[in-house]
């Protein structure tokens, strides 16, 4: 799938940009929560116990990993320089987000959203939150959801 990076698609954000915009994104979607299981300098954001989206600037610069379908994972990081193979996970099943040409705080929006709805997928529907109308949409594959706005 190919993300927008037009100039009305949103301003490019900064590294501590991209990971307010994901905590904010994170923080506002059901059932969500904000940990700290590797240290201060990690945090981890879950659903139900499992990680959709972690953020910390151990590699140097702030970034944010978030769990991707493997080809959309490929798709972005041809389409994004920024965008790489996940930090100390799964490869094939996360990407890194950090500041970079094309990466707006719209398109880190759509990517939390994004691997918050995977993580759900996994989940027995008993452990799923209860989704506002749109998130429910989109999980059941109606498009996805307009993220919450930057404020």
């Amino acid at each position: 799938m190919e993300h927008s990076s037009s100039p009305d698609a949103g301003a490019r954000a900064d590294g501590t940009v991209v990971q307010e915009v994901a905590a904010r994104t994170a923080l506002a979607l059901p059932g969500a929560g904000l940990s700290h299981p590797f240290g201060p300098e990690h945090d981890v954001f879950k659903v139900a116990g499992k990680v959709f989206l972690m953020a910390t600037e151990a590699t140097g610069q702030p970034i944010v990993t978030l769990k991707c379908d493997p080809e959309e994972a490929r798709a972005l990081r041809r389409q994004f320089a920024a965008i790489t193979p996940g930090y100390h996970v799964d490869k094939r099943h996360w990407v890194s987000v950090a500041a970079g040409e094309g990466v707006t705080g719209e398109l880190v929006a759509e990517l939390v959203v994004d691997s918050y709805l995977l993580v759900l997928d996994g989940l027995p529907r008993a452990r799923r939150p209860v989704l506002p109308d749109e998130l429910a949409r989109a999980a059941r594959g109606g498009g996805r959801p307009v993220p919450p706005a930057p404020r």
